[in-house]
């Protein structure tokens, strides 16, 4: 926003309330009113209203409260912002962000816990962009802002503390790139988005038994880096796919349909996926906790394909 006074930002409560999260804390006295908006309780009205100004030069950045919420505007998402360059013949595109925490965040019940990736990938004309680390989440969130096209910036509320190594020069990560976190040569975990971090814990259990897990982090689930996760597969031979969502139609469903399609040959066992249970999330926390996936899920998983 320094650099470019096209961007602005606009939420209910993310000026003088510095947003529930105080994700954009200090931005109003920095930026002024004009570019940091508080808006009413209208998802639908203040994403018209940020289509339309992307469509006038400005680049807004729409932040929802969670995404549960913007359900209320996914018309403008899905029927204006996804089409308008399609429709226009490229006479008008929209390079907007439509940023905001998914999936759970603990007892939050079923209307606030849920994760729909899958809902936005499925839909051409847009990216949809799921970090898991401080060092991605800036990088990938400044490639989204540059972008010409519209962008779904899906985080998760319990990582808003997380801490890690971030440069304080400027840099970027190109969206629809995927990072393998983790090498290994014994089988391959793909995940994106606050659930890896029960990969790298249940790897670290496998690695005590001798089993090495690559980790592929794909950073960005459209467009998704099919190559990398190609190149993983083929050399470990095995796949388990991680991911914090219902089970049917899911990105899991994707990845292992493209595998099976381009690296059927180079699989030594069936691939196995790990989900959400198949119901809305429950508000108990002994069911919340059964609900979710966990690292004991992908140790399971992978001691499937290794038959073992």
């Amino acid at each position: 926003m320094r650099h470019d006074e096209s961007i602005d930002l606009m939420l209910e409560e993310v000026a003088e309330y510095n947003r529930a999260y105080k994700a954009s804390k200090g931005m109003l006295a920095e930026f002024g009113e004009k570019r940091v908006i508080d808006t009413p309780i209208a998802e639908l009205g203040f994403t018209g209203i940020a289509v339309g100004s992307a469509m006038n030069g400005c680049r807004p950045i729409v932040e929802y409260m969670t995404f549960n919420f913007c359900l209320v505007g996914i018309d403008q998402i899905i029927n204006n912002a996804a089409k308008m360059r399609q429709m226009t013949g490229g006479q008008f595109n929209v390079p907007i962000v439509f940023r905001g925490p998914t999936a759970s965040a603990g007892q939050l019940g079923a209307t606030h816990s849920q994760a729909l990736e899958n809902w936005f990938a499925n839909t051409p004309g847009l990216k949809v962009v799921v970090p898991s680390t401080p060092y991605d989440a800036k990088g990938l969130l400044k490639s989204a802002i540059r972008d010409n096209d519209p962008v779904i910036f899906m985080e998760s509320e319990q990582m808003y503390g997380d801490k890690g190594e971030v440069p304080d020069g400027e840099y970027t990560i190109p969206l629809g790139v995927a990072d393998v976190k983790r090498e290994g040569k014994d089988v391959t975990i793909v995940s994106f988005g606050k659930i890896i971090k029960e990969a790298f814990i249940a790897a670290d259990e496998l690695a005590k038994e001798g089993i090495s897990c690559e980790i592929i982090d794909l950073r960005t689930v459209r467009p998704m880096d099919k190559e990398t996760i190609l190149t993983s597969v083929r050399k470990t031979n095995r796949l388990v796919v991680l991911e914090e969502a219902w089970p049917f139609a899911s990105i899991s469903s994707e990845i292992t349909y493209i595998v099976q399609e381009q690296a059927f040959d180079f699989l030594d066992a069936p691939i196995q996926r790990i989900t959400t249970a198949d119901a809305p999330a429950p508000y108990s926390p002994v069911l919340l906790k059964d609900w979710l996936p966990n690292a004991g899920d992908v140790v399971k998983a992978v001691k499937k394909v290794m038959y073992k």
